[in-house]
C-alpha cells in the first residue's frame, strides 16, 4: 500500500509542538505521546491543518503560522470595561486573573482582566494567542482512512 498523504478524509496520528515567538513550548505531546484527530473534525484550527495536507507518515517540518493562520488578529472591541461592583466583593480581580462568563447563548467564554482602575474593570476577550506568530512543529506518524477502526 502507498502511503497515503494527510488530506481531507484521513485520520492523522502525529507529535506537534506550539512555540511561541521567544521558543517557549506553549503545547506539546512529543513527551505525552502522540494524538490522533480526523482532518476537519475541529480538533485543530482549520489553518494549522493546512499545513499537515499532503503529508506523509515519517514526514517532520515546522512551520511560522501567522496569526490569521492560527488564532487571528486581536480585535480592541473584544477588550470590555465592567464596574467593580457587577462581580462578587471576593472575587480577586488583579491583571492576569481569567474569570469565565456566559455568552448570550449561554456558552462559557472566557476572559482575562488585562486592567483594573478604580471601580474599571477592564476585561480581554481575545484569545490568548491572538495576534502572535506561532511556530508549528510537527511530526507524522501515521496516515490511514477517516472511519476506519482498528
Amino acid at each position: 500500500m502507498k502511503e497515503l498523504p494527510v488530506d481531507k478524509s484521513t485520520r492523522v496520528t502525529l507529535h506537534f509542538a506550539l512555540k511561541s515567538e521567544n521558543g517557549d513550548v506553549i503545547d506539546s505531546n512529543f513527551e505525552k505521546g502522540a494524538a490522533t484527530l480526523e482532518i476537519g473534525d475541529d480538533s485543530l484550527p482549520e489553518g494549522f491543518e493546512g499545513y499537515l495536507l499532503g503529508m506523509k507518515a515519517g514526514d517532520r517540518a515546522s512551520y511560522q503560522v501567522p496569526p490569521e493562520k492560527a488564532f487571528g488578529q486581536r480585535n480592541p472591541n473584544n477588550v470590555q470595561t465592567f464596574k467593580r461592583h457587577e462581580f462578587s466583593a471576593d472575587m480577586v480581580l488583579d491583571p492576569g486573573v481569567m474569570i469565565s462568563f456566559a455568552d448570550a447563548r449561554q456558552q462559557e467564554l472566557p476572559g482575562v482582566v488585562s486592567r483594573v482602575q478604580g471601580d474599571d474593570v477592564e476585561v480581554d476577550f481575545n484569545h490568548p494567542l491572538s495576534g502572535r506568530t506561532l511556530t508549528f512543529d510537527v511530526e507524522i506518524i501515521d496516515v490511514e482512512p477517516a472511519g476506519q477502526t482498528h
